[in-house]
Formats: C-alpha cells, sequence, structure tokens
C-alpha cells in the first residue's frame, strides 16, 4: 500500500511532534556501501549489480521515490548520487526519478512540483538553498506525499518528514579546533588564515563559516579574507589566485570549504611558488574527506580534511521503510562522520564538550575509504 493514500495532511505536523536534537557530528548511521564512484550524470537506477541488503527484499509494490539533487559540482556530490542510485534500485523494490538540478534553485522547484504531479510516493530534496522551500513543501504536504531532507537543510519550512545529514557547524568548530592544537604543537603563535566558502546561502557554507568562526575569534586568529569558491575547483583557484596577488606573504592558513575548492587553491599556490602541506608555509584544510583528497592527505599535500559523509541514503532507505510500516522514525539524523590529519601529533580534541579522535591517515586509512 502507498502511504501517502493514508497520511492525510497531517503528516507533517503529527512527525514534526517526535522532533530532538541528536549529539553532535560523530553520531552512528547505518554504514555505507563501499563502492568506487562513477559520474554523476550516471542513469539513475543503473544498479544492476548491487545486492538487495539484507531485511530489505522488496515486497512486489514498486515504491517510487523521485530525487531532486544540487548537482553534480563535486566529488561529494558524486557519491551522494551513487549512494541514492544503489539504494534507490529496482532489485532493492524502487522506481527513483532522479533530477541533477545544476545548482539552480529554480529548476530544484520545478523538480519538485514535477514529482507531485507525477504522483510520488517519496520526495527527497538535498535543498540548494536554505528559504525559499515553504510554498513547495505546503504543495507536498498537501498531496500527501512525504518529504525526506539530505545533507543541507531547509530553514522557512517545517513540512518535511525527516532529515538526514551533517552537523556543518560542528565540522566548522572540529576544524578550528584541531588547527588550535596543531599550531600549538608546532609552535606557530600567529593564525593569519584566509577562507574559501563554499555556495552562498547553502547550509554547509552557513554551519562551516560559523563555526570556524567561533575558533578563531575566540583564539583572536586573524581571518584575512573568506569569499564563495561556490564549492567548485574553478571557484577555489579563481578565489586563490586573488588571495595569492592580494595576500602574498600575509597568510599561513587556507580553509577549503570542500576538496574541490581545495584542488584549485593547490593549483593556484603551485602556480605562486607557494609551499603548503606539511612542511610547507601554509597549513592547507579541506571539508569532505572524499577519498582521493584523503590520499593527499596522506601524501601530506593536505594538512587535515573533515568529512562530511555523502551517503544519507541508507539511512532514508530505513525512514521509508518505517514509515510503510506505519511506524514514526526518527526526525533528525546526523550520519557518522571523521577527522582526518596528515601527522599524528593531534591525537584528539574536544568538540563541544565531547572528546573526538583525529584519525593520523596512513595508506591503509585511504585504502579502506568508502568513497
Amino acid at each position: 500500500m502507498k502511504l501517502k493514500k493514508i497520511l492525510g495532511l497531517g503528516l507533517s505536523a503529527a512527525l514534526a511532534l517526535s522532533l530532538f536534537a541528536c549529539s553532535g557530528g560523530n553520531a552512528a548511521s547505518s554504514e555505507p556501501p563501499a563502492d568506487d564512484t562513477p559520474s554523476a550524470s550516471e542513469p539513475a537506477g543503473n544498479t544492476d549489480s548491487t545486492p538487495t541488503p539484507e531485511g530489505n527484499e522488496p515486497s512486489g509494490e514498486v515504491i517510487n521515490v523521485g530525487f531532486a539533487q544540487v548537482g553534480h559540482e563535486s566529488d561529494w556530490r558524486t557519491a551522494s548520487t551513487k549512494s541514492a542510485q544503489d539504494v534507490f534500485s529496482e532489485a532493492n523494490g524502487y522506481a527513483l526519478s532522479f533530477v541533477d538540478c545544476d545548482n539552480d534553485p529554480a529548476a530544484q522547484l520545478d523538480a519538485v512540483r514535477s514529482f507531485i504531479q507525477q504522483g510520488m510516493d517519496y520526495i527527497i530534496i538535498d535543498p540548494i538553498q536554505a528559504t525559499g522551500w515553504d510554498t513547495v513543501l505546503t504543495e507536498c504536504d498537501e498531496a500527501g506525499i512525504p518529504v525526506i531532507v539530505i545533507d543541507r537543510t531547509v530553514d522557512d519550512s517545517d513540512k518535511y518528514v525527516a532529515w538526514v545529514g551533517s552537523d556543518f557547524k560542528v565540522e566548522g568548530l572540529a576544524c578550528g579546533e584541531w588547527l588550535k592544537a596543531y599550531a600549538a604543537d608546532k609552535g606557530i603563535t600567529e593564525i593569519n588564515a584566509l577562507v574559501i566558502e563554499g555556495s552562498v546561502g547553502a547550509s554547509a557554507t552557513i554551519g562551516r563559516t560559523d563555526g570556524f568562526k567561533e575558533i578563531a575569534e575566540r583564539e583572536g586568529w586573524n581571518i584575512l579574507a573568506s569569499q564563495s569558491g561556490d564549492f567548485t575547483e574553478a571557484g577555489g583557484q579563481e578565489v586563490m589566485e586573488s588571495y595569492c596577488q592580494s595576500y602574498a606573504g600575509q597568510f599561513n592558513v587556507v580553509i577549503c570549504q570542500n576538496d574541490n575548492e581545495a584542488a584549485g587553491a593547490m593549483t593556484a599556490m603551485d602556480q605562486a611558488g607557494i609551499k603548503y602541506g606539511v612542511g610547507g608555509d601554509v597549513i592547507l584544510v579541506s571539508f569532505d574527506a572524499n577519498r582521493p583528497y584523503v590520499q593527499m592527505v596522506c601524501d601530506g599535500k593536505i594538512n587535515a580534511n573533515f568529512e562530511c559523509n555523502p551517503m544519507a541514503a541508507p539511512t532514508v532507505d530505513e525512514i521509508i521503510k518505517a514509515l510503510e510500516k506505519g511506524e514514526t522514525p526518527e526526525t533528525e539524523v546526523y550520519v557518522s562522520e571523521q577527522w582526518f590529519a596528515a601527522e599524528d601529533n593531534v591525537k584528539t580534541i574536544t568538540v563541544n564538550g565531547q572528546e573526538q579522535e583525529v584519525i593520523h591517515v596512513t595508506q591503509d586509512v585511504v585504502d579502506a575509504r568508502p568513497y
């Protein structure tokens, strides 16, 4: 039986009553599939070789899911898309309708409205921007279609049944706490940082910026500049080229809010003759921790990398299974995340009062990465 036929218009309000605050960015969740990451343009549902997860055998009635993805701007996004295509496959009892919204908020709203017209059983949204959602989510609610939000957050509506993702501010705080401990161990007494932010208005950008800024203000660090690189390699390179010209010889830390921006920043610093990473003049930090960039941590090119886990789909599958059984799922679920460093001088950090491990990256750690 399709859930939307029995939920009625009060679903979101009823489920919202069970909202609770989970612990920080290291809370446990389902284990993600350990697959290499293909192009985000790979056709949805291309999962003929994907085994059916234990306990998820299809009941015989296909569950139709629409997924409005941000785009394909980064390796992280590719991994997120691949996870959804693997989980919401025909073998697992799903029919997935996937739309790459190419970082266009209007296109994403149109995609969701198309899913409503198609009569989807569930809609998954990774919101490009945190606001502008109230009207279309009200339309989903009135149509009786449960919406599950992943990764980024929605700030202007509560008409969704669950959210699955990362605590972005915790990621930013962890970055700041690691930098504090690392600088103290190295005898670095002055921090002059340049920040390459993510896309303007994205909750990941807001959280990481706020978290790092909180530590910087507490410690009296100097943030020379903070500018958007739009979560892309080209954007990271463009911003870093400008920084190299405007702040030549003035900075000793570069914070990139995702791996692709870090790749662009490295290209710009290489061209400018600036040494970074272990033994360099500039401490380079990244977020996301995709396998190729954890390899760069292992190689000493990136000093530290703070994971943002893209594997939300297995947890979303659990939520849908609960809803299909008439159960009320948890409405806020944080995926598990880890912090990685090139050197073993900082073994733990304390974030929001919780001691958390910093993993010294060896080749074995890289080889074990699921994405």
